[in-house]
């Protein structure tokens, strides 16, 4: 056996810490351009007056990349340098991308009258943002211990909604006192400085921390990584042909196909009907995010642990339910400002609580030898129905009411707690786990450490 020296550089493996550490930079940066994208730049776009379809195009565009992350997560899976870890040098290529498309989307000309441009560079910032995810959700089921998963999860979807808040906040700043291009390149430069962070952390001592830097691949990253397609394909038709892993899914589309519906209603609410400008929507909007990712940082998973995932789960959907039909039945207060503004920062709480039970659910059901494609299958069914919440915007303010777009969503999150009580996880993750074991009897090993992985099937 070849004995590596270890170097003084720590490792994900060796410390919780460094890993909190770790998902909460990756996922802060990865909120930095969503909070542009899919609040900041709608509202902008709201309030110079253009159309809810122009809107509503831009909103489908940027959810786009977010469903097909699934045909990228396989390749992920299958194809790594293993002497620099299993998920690692997918993170930080995509984390480059995320920087290098901001950068180019900075460039757009004249935005808001070329928004067929503002659209295709969206597209191509979410399409990074997309891989640079699942690269990390990957990074997160190899590498996090099923004891810290409801913690990991919370200061992930914590640190994004700080990411957001905070792009979102600087961003509208700077669009409405400089312009377009300076506000996208402040944050294209502050995810540019995060990729130091994959750059210089490990995930196990042994290896590379650079191509050319000493190091070997680890013993149990070479047993887990599959080399044929037909083992991918295996594992995950193992995965995904359980009647409680359709119902996850099913969970997650319909859940966060709801919120991005009503979070893409929200800004066009507030400015068209409330009539606030986009700049105050986007400082509400930033505040909830800011303090509903630091309460669920802080409170978020350690109300899991201790009360459990599905209790908890449900009494935010219902919370959201009820909270939602006091909007519809209180219309003569909708141009209320301190009614809205509570309305908004209640909403965010209790959405990012929901949003950490749920995905803790999926890590915790996942199978570590496609970790980065069975984890990302299950958002990408999310991002699938965001995409088609994005969508019903349009047709559904054309033919009705806001009362009645509003209690469309209420009963979107009746119905994902109607899914919740069919979904039994705690049996979905012991399948997984009893199929690992069968399929580890199979000896799928690399053949060449310390190159691509690229044996055939």
């Amino acid at each position: 056996m070849q004995l590596v020296k270890k170097t003084k550089l720590p490792a994900l493996a060796d410390s919780a810490v460094l890993r909190y550490f770790n998902f909460i930079a990756l996922y802060f940066a990865e909120g930095l351009p969503m909070g542009m994208l899919f609040i900041g730049i709608p509202a902008w776009m709201a309030m110079n007056d253009k159309s809810i379809v122009e809107i509503g195009s831009f909103d489908v565009a940027c959810a786009f990349p977010w469903t097909f992350k699934f045909f990228v997560a396989p390749l992920m899976d299958r194809y790594t340098y293993l002497p620099m870890g299993r998920k690692r040098p997918w993170v930080i290529i995509c984390q480059t991308g995320l920087f290098l498309s901001m950068v180019g989307f900075a460039f757009v000309p004249d935005p808001l009258n070329n928004v067929h441009l503002l659209v295709i560079g969206g597209f191509i910032v979410s399409i990074f943002g997309a891989s640079q995810d699942a690269a990390t959700d990957g990074l997160a089921v190899d590498t996090v211990p099923a004891e810290e998963q409801a913690k990991t999860n919370a200061y992930m979807n914590g640190s994004r909604m700080i990411g957001s808040s905070f792009a979102l906040t600087i961003g509208t700043w700077l669009l409405t006192d400089y312009n377009f291009k300076i506000s996208v390149l402040v944050i294209a430069i502050l995810i540019g400085l995060i990729i130091f962070v994959p750059l210089l952390l490990r995930e196990r001592s042994s290896e590379r921390i650079f191509p050319w830097s000493s190091g070997a691949p680890d013993e149990d990253n070479e047993k887990l990584q599959i080399n044929s397609w037909a083992a991918m394909v295996r594992s995950l038709y193992m995965a995904f042909s359980l009647k409680n892993s359709f119902l996850l899914g099913l969970l997650l589309f319909t859940s966060q196909g709801a919120y991005n519906y009503f979070e893409k209603l929200l800004p066009i609410f507030a400015v068209k009907v409330s009539g606030w400008t986009n700049v105050y929507y986007s400082h509400v909007f930033s505040i909830a995010d800011l303090t509903g990712g630091i309460l669920g940082m802080l409170v978020g998973g350690w109300l899991i642990d201790k009360f459990g995932k599905k209790r908890m789960i449900y009494t935010y959907l219902f919370f959201i339910f009820f909270e939602t039909l006091l909007l519809v039945f209180l219309s003569k207060y909708w141009t209320n400002v301190p009614f809205l503004y509570s309305f908004i920062i209640i909403y965010r709480w209790v959405n990012a609580f929901a949003k950490i039970g749920v995905f803790a659910i999926a890590m915790q059901c996942c199978s570590k030898k496609v970790s980065a494609s069975q984890f990302t299958f299950y958002m990408t069914i999310g991002a699938l129905g965001s995409m088609v919440g994005a969508a019903l915007i349009a047709p559904v303010k054309s033919f009705f009411s806001w009362e009645v777009s509003f209690a469309l969503f209420a009963l979107m999150m009746l119905m994902s707690a109607f899914l919740l009580r069919l979904l039994n996880f705690n049996k979905l993750e012991q399948q997984i786990s009893d199929m690992a074991e069968i399929d580890g009897e199979e000896k799928y090993h690399t053949t060449n450490s310390d190159a691509w992985q690229m044996s055939k099937p």
